[in-house]
């Protein structure tokens, strides 16, 4: 076989290219015994290669098109191969018979479809066979297509991400807060029984925050997500996260907390979602969202905190001018959603009251230089029906007892937003004429129709070492000071001389800056960042339900310093520390530094 050519595999596919090769090796000799080998019509054949080219066609590896190629392409070089028939006649008889007898042989012209081979011994055969199938079986398995390392198709459209952070966490309280009932839990309240204002029936204070004691918490979080590409321009995904309740900013869990004792923790859905997206290229996306899914707006954590996640639909346009691109994001979003039964203990149900936000940014990302960024947006979030509403005369004999307006008070609450009583409750003698049995819930006292401007520079002169700039300034337009003062419960001044009450000193503006210099993200063992800035939020400037839940403990009216640095021990492992520091704005004084201590992972 030494003087057989070899067959050229370039234009075979590349995963059965040992194999096809392997039969090439086969059919390019020249043939003293014919055996006769199938046609191109795939039927059964005595040689086993052509067989074993007729069972890939059936395995749907190769077409019917390649494998007649490759026996046609097997047949014309094993003819060019094959010496003259004379020469075989001649090796047959002795020399010097065929030189007595040159033309005494004549060449017989073989049938129709049959293909001459060389014998090859079967011990042979079977040893280039099993190359043949260990180079493809290898193959097989580097490209996940055949056992054991066999998976669906579709198995490479899934992607799984998830995070560990533990956190320690030291809660400081300086000594001067105001620790004699001028912070009520109103979250407490709204979302347990109703407190019975009255001083004679109740003589209790109701459920209060905590400023004066010191706390230390080791906080645990997990996240795991699912995202799938399901074709056609449409995906999906879900995630799970834990968490000490079902609040919608903090996913953390402290240890020990929810029944101690070891005892296991929750787990809540944290997103789910569908996404349809039929332009997303580099220069232009187009894409709508429906579901439970990230913020899909540019902003800080100044009015939604990092771990909120929006109920409704979002769409989303970009598209590229160069290296200038404007966007726009819209979204209807479901905030509350009214009982289907509310209110539960009485045959004659109340209206309902639905809770919605209407939101809309338009914006640009411009690159820069060598590869600074500016983001800027302006938006505006409407919240539809959050205000509390005082409710129809309502007739309380006990603490189970509903009024139609009950269901205007916030589902959740962290602190600093303004509050007034919902219930208007008419004076009997069953409630000795409106001096006891007064079971109040309190609803905000102001309507939320934000304008937020947000801004994002990233500085990369120095790269790797990138300067950050975030910034962000809203301003609540429903904010009415002296409606609000008239009602208001909470987020008052001192009281004056001869007064009952203190003034309303509550404000409608917030802003927020921070500076950070270092690697933007921690991709690489070693990356570093340092970061520090400043927070105002006056009390009904933003919902305090979505506000960042670090800062203050939680919630609006407040101001102060947050000061952080993180260092990456690894691509996929990080620590940081921060230290948060809040003074309330208005009413009574308040005060808490905060210490975070992270040690976390991704994967």
């Amino acid at each position: 076989m030494s003087n057989a050519k070899s067959l050229s595999c370039s234009k075979t596919k590349p995963i059965v290219a040992a194999l096809l090769c392997g039969v090439a090796a086969l059919a390019l000799a020249v043939s003293m015994t014919p055996v006769q080998a199938a046609s191109a019509s795939g039927g059964a054949s005595t040689n086993s290669t052509i067989n074993l080219v007729n069972l890939l066609v059936k395995r749907g590896i190769i077409s019917r098109q390649d494998a007649d190629a490759l026996i046609k392409q097997a047949n014309d070089e094993a003819a060019s191969a094959r010496p003259p028939a004379s020469s075989v006649a001649a090796a047959a008889v002795g020399p010097s018979a065929a030189a007595a007898a040159p033309s005494s042989v004549a060449t017989v012209p073989p049938a129709d479809g049959a293909v001459h081979v060389t014998y090859v011994p079967e011990i042979v055969r079977k040893q280039i066979e099993d190359n043949v199938r260990d180079k493809v079986m290898a193959e097989a398995r580097a490209g996940h297509w055949a056992a054991p390392d066999a998976v669906p198709g579709w198995i490479h459209n899934i992607r799984l991400s998830g995070d560990i952070r533990t956190r320690y966490e030291g809660d400081l309280f300086p000594h001067g807060n105001d620790n004699t009932g001028s912070f009520p839990n109103f979250n407490a309240i709204n979302t347990g029984n109703p407190f019975d204002v009255s001083a004679i029936s109740n003589p209790n204070f109701p459920p209060e925050l905590n400023v004066d004691q010191n706390r230390n918490r080791f906080r645990l979080r997990a996240r795991l997500a699912l995202d799938a590409d399901l074709g056609e321009d449409f995906s999906a995904g879900v995630r799970i996260a834990t968490g000490d309740s079902n609040s919608p900013v903090s996913t953390n869990q402290s240890l020990g907390a929810s029944g101690g004792d070891f005892s296991k923790y929750s787990i809540w859905l944290d997103r789910a979602w569908i996404k349809f997206a039929p332009v997303d290229t580099e220069e232009q996306t187009l894409s709508a969202t429906v579901g439970r899914f990230e913020n899909p707006f540019l902003s800080t954590d100044l009015i939604y905190d990092d771990d909120l996640n929006f109920d409704g639909v979002a769409m989303h346009e970009k598209f590229a001018i160069g290296r200038f691109s404007p966007f726009a994001t819209i979204g209807a979003f479901a905030v509350f959603n009214t009982d289907l039964n509310f209110a539960s203990n009485q045959p004659a149900k109340f209206k309902s009251d639905d809770k919605y936000m209407f939101a809309g940014q338009v914006g640009f990302d411009w690159k820069f230089g060598r590869a600074s960024d500016l983001q800027f947006g302006v938006a505006y979030y409407d919240f539809d029906n959050v205000r509390g509403h005082l409710s129809s005369p309502c007739t309380i004999v006990n603490a189970a007892d509903a009024c139609d307006t009950d269901d205007t008070r916030p589902s959740f609450a962290q602190r600093g937003n303004t509050y007034m009583p919902l219930r208007l409750i008419v004076p009997t003698a069953a409630n000795d004429f409106g001096t006891i049995d007064q079971f109040q819930y309190y609803g905000l006292a102001t309507g939320y129709h934000e304008l937020a401007v947000t801004g994002r520079l990233d500085i990369a002169h120095f790269d790797p070492f990138h300067i950050l700039i975030d910034a962000e300034g809203v301003k609540n337009l429903a904010f009415q000071k002296s409606g609000i003062a008239a009602v208001a419960v909470n987020n008052r001044g001192s009281i004056p001389a001869g007064g009952t009450i203190g003034p309303f000193a509550g404000g409608d503006t917030g802003y927020f800056v921070r500076s950070t210099f270092g690697a933007p993200t921690l991709a690489h063992a070693w990356d570093w960042n340092v970061n520090i800035g400043y927070k105002h939020l006056e009390s009904d400037a933003v919902i305090d339900g979505l506000t960042d839940s670090d800062f203050g403990l939680g919630g609006t009216n407040l101001q102060g310093y947050i000061v952080g640095g993180s260092l990456a021990l690894s691509s996929n492992v990080y620590t940081s520390v921060r230290w948060l520091s809040a003074d309330s704005i208005a009413g009574p004084p308040y005060a808490v530094d905060i210490v975070q201590f992270d040690i976390g992972t991704r994967f």
